[in-house]
């Protein structure tokens, strides 16, 4: 189970008045053509969301290089050729000072097919020792003009070059990011303003005098307007059952194991949910990867997972690109940051054997059998009875063997797609509204592409 986390409780507040003035209408943007390299494509949108992401030699070349050069290959990417220039980044988190050779990438303008209040970006990454990476947006206004390029995140695989960190404090009035989120104002929503379109940067660096480099192989966004919403329309359950065979790991087995990330393994519901899922798929950290980890400790690749999505400025391991990009340095893996409009969408994924990681909050009496309250919490999906409840390997469990859980679909349905809820002191707080993270294999089988393109990921 996470702890209360102060930024999403903001987020929705800053939301709350666009996600109540405009309801985009239903439908779905014509996704790219062409075989995908990766579990995300170009411009599809179900009704509230719209995701693009380039992960194509083609897409690759497109742009403005700056010293960067796209590679083809088994996996297409995007790495440094010539440096543009040097630069000199003093970690605010170790007080470290390093020069650093980089180059940059910037994207073509992309039109969102939702008037948005929201951005998340995504990025898969290959960052070898001595090498980073920074993502930013840049959004436009109905009016045409632009706001400033944000970091949405300062990224590497490790944590012995640089302090993984998202930046807050940014905005131009009209925006703001919280932690991993672009969000409309409060003040500017309820005069109007949408995210129209945006941009993508990427900053790749190096030691000086090195060769080689960073490696991105995925990157891009997913930009939503889902109204504002207490509850949810019910969806109609598939009649089928299915349950994929999913690993269980507990969060409550690593109470009181390395505090220094996020207080220890009680608020490490993400990291132990994208490891379950990374299993699923074949993929494990190496013995020398877990070297670091106490030997008396089970599980230790939990324990992994949480150094390796660890973000030092929000001090949690919640950070959601994060958590995908940890998946994504995997052997061939791939993993986005979405939202999901309904238990159908899941329902469509879980059978073509994709299992998704959901976000939800909620009273202890909203979902019967969990046995607890959270203010933001991270579970897996994997598979749904033929009654059309849901199956979830829920981390926040006493033991591994506890994991997996049945929870009614209708609660279940509305703790996670709404946007506002009520607290146990009455108040309004925020909701995820369907976010979710999803894993996949970066050449998925044709089933798994036909049911990415499906729910508007493709």
């Amino acid at each position: 189970m996470t702890a209360p986390t102060p930024r999403r409780t903001l987020l929705a507040l800053a939301v709350a008045a666009a996600t109540a003035a405009t309801l985009p209408t239903a439908g779905r943007a014509a996704a790219a053509t062409g075989a995908p390299a990766g579990t995300a494509g170009t411009a599809a949108a179900t009704g509230t969301v719209d995701n693009r992401f380039w992960y194509t030699h083609a897409h690759w070349r497109a742009g403005t290089h700056r010293g960067t050069t796209a590679v083809d290959g088994a996996r297409p990417g995007l790495e440094i050729a010539a440096p543009a220039g040097r630069t000199d980044y003093t970690d605010p988190h170790t007080g470290r000072k390093s020069t650093w050779e980089y180059a940059a990438w910037t994207s073509p303008v992309h039109r969102s097919s939702v008037p948005a209040t929201e951005a998340i970006a995504s990025w898969n990454a290959r960052t070898p020792a001595g090498t980073w990476i920074q993502t930013e947006l840049r959004v436009t206004y109905p009016d045409g003009t632009t706001g400033p390029w944000y970091v949405m995140g300062r990224w590497a695989a490790g944590d012995g070059d640089i302090r993984r960190t998202s930046v807050d404090g940014q905005g131009d009035g009209r925006t703001t990011v919280w932690t991993d989120t672009l969000a409309v104002r409060t003040p500017a929503a309820a005069a109007g303003v949408r995210i129209t379109h945006w941009q993508l940067r990427l900053t790749l660096y190096r030691r000086p005098g090195t060769n080689g480099g960073p490696t991105v192989w995925l990157a891009g966004a997913m930009a939503s307007a889902v109204p504002d919403r207490f509850t949810v329309p019910a969806s109609t359950p598939s009649g089928r059952a299915h349950e994929l065979k999913v690993p269980r790991y507990s969060q409550e087995v690593h109470t009181g194991q390395y505090p220094e990330y996020d207080n220890g393994g009680e608020a490490w519901c993400s990291p132990t949910s994208s490891q379950m899922i990374i299993e699923y798929w074949g993929r494990k950290p190496s013995a020398a990867a877990l070297a670091w980890v106490d030997p008396a400790y089970a599980d230790p690749q939990v324990c992994h997972a949480a150094r390796s999505t660890y973000d030092a400025a929000y001090k949690g391991c919640g950070n959601w690109p994060f958590n995908a990009a940890y998946a994504a340095t995997y052997r061939d893996m791939a993993g986005v940051v979405t939202r999901l409009g309904s238990l159908t969408d899941l329902e469509t994924l879980v059978a073509a054997g994709i299992p998704a990681i959901t976000s939800q909050s909620f009273l202890r009496e909203e979902l019967t059998g969990a046995g607890y309250g959270t203010a933001g919490h991270l579970m897996t999906v994997i598979g749904f009875t033929a009654a059309g409840d849901v199956v979830a390997n829920d981390p926040n469990s006493a033991d591994n063997t506890a994991v997996r859980r049945v929870y009614k679909r209708r609660e279940w349905e509305n703790v996670w797609l709404r946007t506002k809820r009520r607290n146990a002191e009455g108040k309004t707080v925020s909701g995820s509204g369907g976010v979710c993270y999803l894993y996949a294999p970066a050449r998925p089988t044709a089933a798994q592409i036909a049911a990415l393109r499906q729910v508007g990921v493709l």
